[in-house]
């Protein structure tokens, strides 16, 4: 018997052994699922199909339509701190000796056309005496404003000089997360400076800088003194003006934003023409409905925006609007985000008449309104209902 087990246990241990191979390998030899993990890997690229090595032809063809600016203007202060004390101005008043001061800032511009307009920031030239503009070619001229749109954060300049290197125009809203960024300007006023990143994200809003605010957010370095520069894509279209940076120290902590070139190039014409950019305005004040103000106005499970004020005879109180309706669509566009469709009234050409949905007491009311022109703000306000 023991013999016997010799004889045979050892080809009975190499079968098992190579049963278990082969089940393992081949499990559905035997019905059994496979075990394959399927994976997804890159193929072999060559040098050719790699990114860049370099981006000076972006640059070389986008820099030379960058200029720096140069801003002064005259400012009266008080000869002595103490002046501006209040218990000082509350014994002798306001006729104390003043100094006048010249103070200077930096910033940069886009030439946008060979005419010779220029755009950059509002915030860069507001209250400027004087703006001196100077070329990457080593040309400088003095520039006047053409005029200015506070809400965007953008102005319009003017020089007269000949053979302008006019950049060209990108599409930003084509434009997607990861693309590569370069951004150029005058940081610092070291001169001008060119530095890259990629589109951290579009769209960006309700960061509290602009009235309308739709912008390009950049990992590109951006410092004191880019304001008014270009933000360029990687074959040196302009697909941005740079604006502002979210930062704790003053200096570039990768969170910059640009305004769209589209968005720029509307407001850059509709100053040419009109010398301010017409808005198409309702005339109310809107907020979000927060599950607090649905639970006080009986309003749970409904989307909307709530009307917070009302603006005396403007456009929406003539319409029939009141304080406290619930928005809840604006000529054929759902109202889920104020600021969305404000942007969508200011777009509305003033005269136009569209149809506002509204929820009031629990009834479903539709109003015309005609759209009027956004004026300066200093209309008093319906206060909303308690």
């Amino acid at each position: 018997m023991f013999k016997a087990l010799r004889f045979f246990g050892w080809p009975l241990l190499a079968g098992l052994l190579l049963a278990m191979l082969i089940i393992q390998r081949y499990p559905q030899w035997v019905g059994l699922p496979s075990q394959d993990v399927h994976v997804r890997q890159v193929p072999r690229y060559g040098v050719a199909q790699e990114g860049p090595v370099s981006y000076a032809e972006a640059v070389g063809i986008a820099a030379p339509a960058v200029a720096n600016l140069y801003t002064t203007k005259v400012v009266n202060k008080s000869a002595n701190p103490l002046f501006d004390d209040p218990m000082f101005r509350r014994f002798f008043g306001d006729n104390l000796p003043k100094q006048r001061r010249m103070e200077s800032s930096l910033g940069s511009a886009v030439i946008m056309s060979p005419e010779g307009y220029l755009l950059t920031n509002n915030h860069v030239t507001a209250g400027a005496d004087q703006i001196v503009v100077a070329l990457k070619d080593g040309r400088e001229t003095l520039a006047r404003v053409i005029g200015s749109d506070p809400e965007t954060d953008l102005a319009v300049l003017k020089i007269d000089i000949d053979n302008l290197p006019a950049i060209t125009l990108g599409r930003s809203d084509q434009i997607k997360i990861g693309d590569v960024t370069l951004a150029i300007g005058n940081p610092f006023g070291v001169g001008q400076t060119v530095t890259m990143g990629i589109i951290s994200a579009t769209g960006r809003n309700q960061l509290g800088l602009n009235t309308y605010e739709d912008f390009i957010q950049t990992d590109a370095a951006i410092n004191p003194g880019n304001s008014g520069g270009a933000l360029v894509d990687a074959h040196g279209n302009l697909i941005g003006i740079n604006t502002a940076i979210f930062s704790k120290s003053g200096g570039s902590q990768g969170i910059g934003f640009a305004i769209p070139v589209k968005l720029a190039t509307e407001v850059m014409k509709a100053i040419i023409e009109h010398g301010q950019v017409i808005r198409g305005w309702l005339g109310i004040e809107v907020q979000p409905l927060t599950p607090e103000l649905a639970e006080s106005f009986d309003l749970q499970g409904r989307a909307g925006i709530l009307v917070a004020g009302i603006y005396r005879d403007g456009p929406a109180q003539k319409a029939g609007l009141q304080p406290g309706d619930l928005i809840l669509n604006i000529a054929g566009e759902t109202a889920t985000d104020g600021r969305r469709s404000m942007n969508q009234v200011a777009q509305t050409k003033p005269g136009d008449t569209i149809v506002i949905e509204v929820l009031r007491n629990g009834e479903t009311l539709k109003l015309r309104a005609e759209i009027g022109v956004r004026p300066p703000q200093s209309n008093s306000v319906v206060p909303p209902k308690q």
